[in-house]
């Protein structure tokens, strides 16, 4: 059963009417009524499309959370080959937020690492909602060690709310693990490429896209705290998060004005939930793009390539 978001009412009502019709049109009744179901087809397409053509930054987070937008599961078995994930990060034990491994990505041995948040609720407790403590970041950092030392690209696919900042992962050294696994980045003498693929949100987005490429999604947000952060930090009130969205400047289009971001990835009319093959397809052929752009820059290149493109952040406005 389709899930619709509140400012989609308008859309879901003449989608309500539609299936009205076919299950008319089921009962024997095709003929007559066929007309009328590809005239309020065609308008509810219409409809969706305008409507996400004109996306305040509000309605774009909360499109970036669909429950049903594809995740990092989804991307891995439809992109990747022979995924092989490893765990722990040798210190103290498994994240499942972060889960990493080896894959073939269209022929190419790669690195893959990314936040899965889970699409039920047992999934979305095993994997803590995306958010890893610090032996997420540390194993993320063991990954990308091990793919510098194999001479093998990193795709890193983001959607986090943010590390989780409970009491266990501070006491662990949640700040150090996330310094580390962007130094890790950094540091990294293969080409790297992150999307944004949900959420990109504070130290626990960057703690793995600090990448050659950075590539976000049509409706993906990409923050330094959340709107509802933002809002009870400012105003005192979470109820304010609309507001703190407009003001924040965290939609790909205003990312990509700013230079933080390399490039926007289309998403189906409606958004990659209404269509994931599709979302899933555009971003690999993103990803591939991104790669073979890459191609053929040695490690010292691709290091001040990095480092180059992350301080001419907010110089060159």
């Amino acid at each position: 059963m389709r899930s619709y978001l509140d400012f989609e009412k308008p859309v879901a009502e003449l989608e309500a009417k539609l299936e009205e019709l076919r299950a008319v049109a089921a009962q024997g009744d095709a003929v007559a009524i066929g007309d009328d179901i590809s005239r309020l087809q065609g308008k509810a397409q219409d409809a969706l499309v305008q409507l996400y053509a004109n996306l305040t930054p509000w309605q774009k987070a909360q499109v970036a959370r669909h429950p049903m937008r594809p995740h990092f599961r989804d991307y891995a078995t439809t992109l990747f080959e022979e995924f092989d994930p490893l765990a722990g990060d040798r210190k103290f034990g498994d994240d499942q937020a972060i889960i990493g491994g080896f894959a073939r990505f269209r022929g190419r041995p790669v690195c893959l690492i990314g936040q899965e948040k889970g699409s039920t609720t047992e999934t979305r407790i095993k994997h803590n909602f995306g958010m890893a403590r610090p032996e997420g970041y540390r194993k993320a950092a063991r990954l990308m060690e091990l793919a510098d030392r194999f001479s093998l690209p990193v795709i890193s696919l983001v959607d986090t709310a943010g590390a989780f900042p409970g009491l266990d992962a501070e006491e662990r050294g949640q700040a150090e693990a996330i310094a580390r696994s962007t130094d890790a980045c950094l540091s990294l003498g293969v080409p790297n490429v992150a999307v944004i693929i949900g959420e990109g949100g504070s130290g626990g987005a960057i703690a793995i896209a600090t990448a050659n490429r950075v590539l976000m999604l049509e409706h993906s947000i990409y923050s330094v705290i959340s709107p509802e952060g933002a809002a009870s930090i400012l105003w005192r009130d979470t109820a304010k998060a609309q507001e703190a969205a407009m003001n924040m400047k965290i939609t790909a289009q205003d990312l990509a004005r700013f230079h933080i971001i390399d490039g926007i990835i289309p998403e189906p009319p409606g958004g990659a939930h209404r269509d994931p093959l599709a979302a899933m397809n555009a971003t690999g052929d993103a990803i591939e793009s991104a790669l073979t752009g890459l191609d053929g820059l040695d490690g010292p290149a691709l290091r001040k390539a990095r480092r180059e493109k992350f301080l001419a952040i907010g110089r060159t406005l």
